[in-house]
């Protein structure tokens, strides 16, 4: 079981005001991540902003414009500065906010760091340009740049005390960083391709007659898109039933976060599906009233009803 923090620790002044750095770059940055984090009470949201503001930075070296042996350089410079907050050698009036807060945030809940060393090694292999033949080759890069953002928030959130099955929890938080990350690559295919990176895997593409890529608005003569859509959108609904078998063991609002991040993007998949070649004409998005929809059904806890009555139904 992974304990569970309600409470609001203490907090110095100069804590305080790196975690209100990282609140906003979460408020201005994260177009779907916000909506969740929104729920949870203040401990947890300070601590999921630290997250996100740290894997914000990681991101933004991968995606930039520099050159890769410079990415490669910063990127191992923030490995170094996470091994200084996994060490505790980051003190309060350190000048970086962002190290800061998740110095506290990991002193307060037990954040599985390492997780942090597994997203900057997704992000290394970005920027060795690797691609990926089969399903199994990019589970690899998924789990390392989603899946490790799910067990690090589980670090955050913890498990019910007494719930059923909460050894498997790791593993479903996991799987369902997975299932976002699918969601996106469908979402960003042709941005993706635009900028020279490739993620579906090669046996997929060829399976329907897609080798050819995604760099413009119109699908290659001879493709069968929607097919290949349809495909990874049914191997994203089986990671996504999965990783959903994690919100019985999280406590209301820690579900209902959860719950929320994960229902903007089925819905997202429910779009790309209704619509395959939406994807190469612009990014696929869900207006803000519909973000907001699926983060008050959250709260509400109806998904995570659905999902203990579908669990009782298979143990009966």
């Amino acid at each position: 079981m992974i304990r569970t923090v309600e409470f609001a620790p203490h907090a110095s002044a100069p804590v305080l005001a790196a975690y209100s750095y990282c609140e906003a770059v979460t408020g201005q940055q994260a177009r779907n991540f916000a909506y969740g984090i929104r729920l949870l009470p203040t401990p947890k949201r300070r601590a999921m902003s630290a997250l996100y503001a740290f894997s914000r930075r990681v991101d933004d070296i991968g995606d930039g414009v520099l050159a890769g042996e410079v990415k490669v350089a910063r990127l191992e410079d923030t490995r170094a500065l996470l091994t200084r907050v996994r060490d505790g050698a980051v003190d309060e009036d350190d000048t970086d906010p962002v190290a800061v807060a998740l110095a506290h945030a990991a002193e307060v809940f037990p954040i599985p760091l390492d997780g942090l060393d597994e997203l900057i090694d997704g992000v290394l292999m970005d920027v060795r340009g690797e691609t990926y033949e089969t399903w199994d080759d990019l589970k690899v890069y998924c789990r390392c740049v989603a899946g490790a953002i799910g067990r690090l928030s589980l670090g955050v959130f913890g498990t019910e005390p007494g719930a059923r099955g909460a050894e498997r929890a790791p593993e479903y938080a996991d799987t369902l960083g997975l299932a976002l990350q699918l969601t996106n690559i469908l979402r960003d295919v042709r941005e993706d391709a635009e900028g020279g990176r490739t993620y579906l895997p090669a046996d997929d593409l060829a399976k329907f007659g897609c080798s050819a890529g995604f760099a413009g608005p119109v699908v290659p003569e001879g493709a069968d898109f929607a097919g290949l859509v349809h495909f990874e959108v049914r191997r994203a609904r089986a990671l996504f039933a999965e990783g959903y078998r994690l919100l019985p063991m999280l406590d209301r609002r820690s579900g209902a976060c959860v719950a929320a991040m994960a229902g903007i993007y089925r819905r997202l998949l429910d779009r790309i599906e209704r619509e395959p070649e939406a994807v190469l004409r612009g990014r696929v998005s869900l207006p803000g009233r519909e973000k907001a929809y699926v983060a008050v059904r959250g709260l509400s806890g109806l998904d995570t009803r659905h999902v203990s009555r579908r669990t009782l139904r298979r143990r009966a």
